[in-house]
């Protein structure tokens, strides 16, 4: 959720902003500068120049599946110094575009992180790991945020679709995403944050208890704990 203030724009000056509308095209400047004058607006994107705006959020289809995603990449976070976790942050990844994803997984900057936090507190570049919640596969987060995400070097792209009970986990080679599938467990493993395993069917069915056992045996591998060691390095 982006801060709503702005102390070099004057409320008269805000009163004759026209409001953000999904479909306006905009330069990134622009864009904020409406967002910044609609305090009550929760979330806005600019992909690709044009703005987005969602529609209200129900539990089911949005709400839950989100804060289940956040738990599992939370728990991750808790236990791995130098990696830092966001729910819903503003991204500002290049001129035409600055998205709002539901979860970002990230190194600090400080632990040899490739993205930043600006001096008003977003996060400039492109974060390791971003995570989308769509109600299903014809959802903008499969096209043109996907493109978005993989022209900027985002590393692993996670978007669940909902309502067609299915998790696609991208990771960038060659500038190309390329499909992650699990193993014969079920469970998908980072290639960027060792340790951070993901037992996806369970996640589809709501089996948090499960996730989070599977997660923690993550948290215990070899490999995790070379990773901790590498980040305490970095810094």
């Amino acid at each position: 959720m982006m801060a709503k203030h702005l102390p070099h724009l004057q409320s008269s000056s805000r009163q004759n902003l026209p409001p953000l509308e999904s479909g306006d095209r905009l330069t990134r400047y622009e864009f904020e500068r409406r967002y910044h004058a609609m305090p009550h607006l929760k979330k806005a994107e600019l992909i690709e120049g044009v703005v987005y705006l969602p529609s209200p959020l129900r539990f089911e289809p949005h709400a839950e599946p989100h804060g289940n995603l956040i738990t599992w990449l939370g728990v991750y976070k808790a236990m791995t110094p130098g990696v830092r976790m966001g729910d819903n942050p503003t991204v500002r990844l290049d001129l035409d575009n600055e998205p709002q994803p539901d979860a970002v997984l990230l190194i600090d900057a400080t632990a040899g992180g490739r993205s930043r936090l600006s001096k008003d507190g977003y996060i400039e570049g492109a974060p390791e790991l971003v995570a989308e919640v769509a109600a299903s596969s014809a959802a903008y987060d499969l096209y043109d945020k996907k493109t978005v995400y993989r022209r900027n070097g985002v590393q692993e792209y996670i978007v669940w679709q909902v309502l067609d009970q299915k998790l696609d986990w991208f990771v960038l080679q060659d500038e190309e995403y390329i499909l992650q599938k699990p193993d014969e467990a079920g469970i998908i493993q980072s290639k960027v944050f060792p340790g951070l395993w993901l037992a996806v069917l369970s996640l589809l069915e709501g089996d948090m208890a499960t996730v989070l056992t599977v997660v923690q045996k993550g948290l215990q591998s070899p490999e995790h704990k070379v990773f901790i060691e590498q980040l305490k390095h970095t810094e």
